[in-house]
């Protein structure tokens, strides 16, 4: 199938003149470029970052939105040689557009997307029950990206153990994933069980059964002011991990509170006030961009952001994507809970602007279908559930 045979305008949502992000039908179809391969967006997922890319870096005609999935119309020579991503293959994944040669071409909310392979899943269009259907696998790849990048990183928390090289359950190493039950924290939580961790979580109580279903051995309110005392009586004060999916002062202040006298190490999604990580010389910070993973320079205009190229990152997360492409496969790994907007393209837009506001989901994704002919195809042509 060839996307130029469809059509040579599209659908999307790009940002206006005026800052705000509005549903435009004529816009250019992305070229595609080596390793990559061009997606008809089936599902797309709302993200913070989302908005804050259009409220902090304003550009105007940018495209707009990171988590999709669909299905390949198109993919570049070298991606149908070496890969076992080939036009009609199902897919999910993220565009980091952080340059505004990228941003200004291609993003998830559109219908079609221009995406490097390397860096996809494979979900079933139909899955077995439990399993991670279109729908779901588009609330994973920025969460999966992030992970990677937060928990085996040489430069973020650097963990031994992984899903394929588990370590003993046994007294497991306890690892802090403050923020439990957001999108990346549930995700998280999962792959440190998976690799013989000891999780443990912070979040509301009315989401303590969300975290204890992904594999949290422990769950704490972050608003009881006594939270820091419970957690170092729990972990016998030997707690070095702690991944922040908050990532605010006072989540940060929480973190450097309880990890290990010795010392750890600390990540967190956004920046952090310096002030705030000098207090203790013993841990060491990392701020994750899971746009590193894209190999493409990030250029924000801002110093706390823009990052060169790092092949080093990139090869990281396409060599654990495959990782957890098996996880997936295997039944092994589950999806955030959605937060469905209906009116498709109409429904982001409301979703984008519901952020804007300040809005917030506890313990869901933001999520909506923007193709009903891609959800009729998926279900005439699916055949049987995936097997897990």
């Amino acid at each position: 199938m060839n996307s130029r045979q469809l059509l040579s305008r599209q659908h999307a949502i790009q940002q206006g003149n005026d800052g705000r992000p509005l549903f435009v039908t004529d816009a250019a179809v992305p070229a595609l470029l080596p390793g990559h391969v061009l997606v008809k967006t089936f599902a797309v997922s709302l993200n913070p970052a989302d908005h804050k890319i259009l409220s902090n870096f304003p550009l105007p005609g940018a495209f707009v939105g990171t988590d999709f999935s669909g299905i390949v119309v198109e993919a570049a020579d070298d991606v149908k040689e070496d890969t076992m991503i080939k036009p009609g293959t199902w897919v999910s994944g993220a565009t980091f557009c952080f340059a505004a040669e990228h941003r200004l071409s291609s993003a998830a909310f559109s219908q079609y997307v221009r995406v490097r392979a390397s860096l996809l899943l494979r979900p079933c269009p139909v899955p077995s029950p439990g399993g991670v259907g279109l729908l779901e696998a588009a609330t994973l790849g920025t969460a999966v990206a992030t992970c990677i990048l937060a928990l085996w990183s040489p430069d973020a928390l650097h963990l031994p153990e992984t899903p394929d090289k588990p370590g003993p359950t046994i007294e497991a190493v306890p690892v802090l994933v403050y923020g439990g039950s957001t999108a990346t924290g549930t995700i998280a939580i999962q792959l440190l069980r998976l690799s013989g961790y000891g999780p443990i979580t912070t979040c509301s109580p009315h989401n303590f059964d969300l975290v204890s279903s992904r594999g949290a051995s422990a769950a704490f309110d972050y608003s009881d002011p006594d939270v820091a005392e419970h957690i170092k009586a729990h972990t016998g004060g030997r707690l070095k991990y702690a991944l922040d999916c908050i990532s605010n002062a006072a989540s940060a202040r929480l973190c450097y509170a309880v990890i290990q006298r010795a010392g750890g190490r600390y990540v967190s999604l956004e920046r952090i006030p310096q002030e705030v990580l000098s207090v203790r010389q013993a841990v060491r910070p990392a701020f994750v961009l899971a746009a590193e993973a894209f190999r493409e320079e990030i250029k924000l205009g801002h110093d706390g952001y823009d990052r060169p190229i790092n092949k080093a990152k990139h090869e990281l997360v396409v060599q654990y994507t495959e990782v957890v492409q098996r996880l997936l496969d295997q039944g092994k790994l589950t999806a955030h809970p959605v937060e469905m907007l209906e009116d498709g393209w109409q429904g982001v837009l409301k979703g984008l602007e519901f952020l804007a506001s300040g809005g917030k989901l506890s313990g869901k994704k933001l999520a909506a279908i923007v193709d009903t002919e891609n959800e009729r195809t998926a279900e005439a042509n699916a055949g049987t559930p995936c097997l897990i």
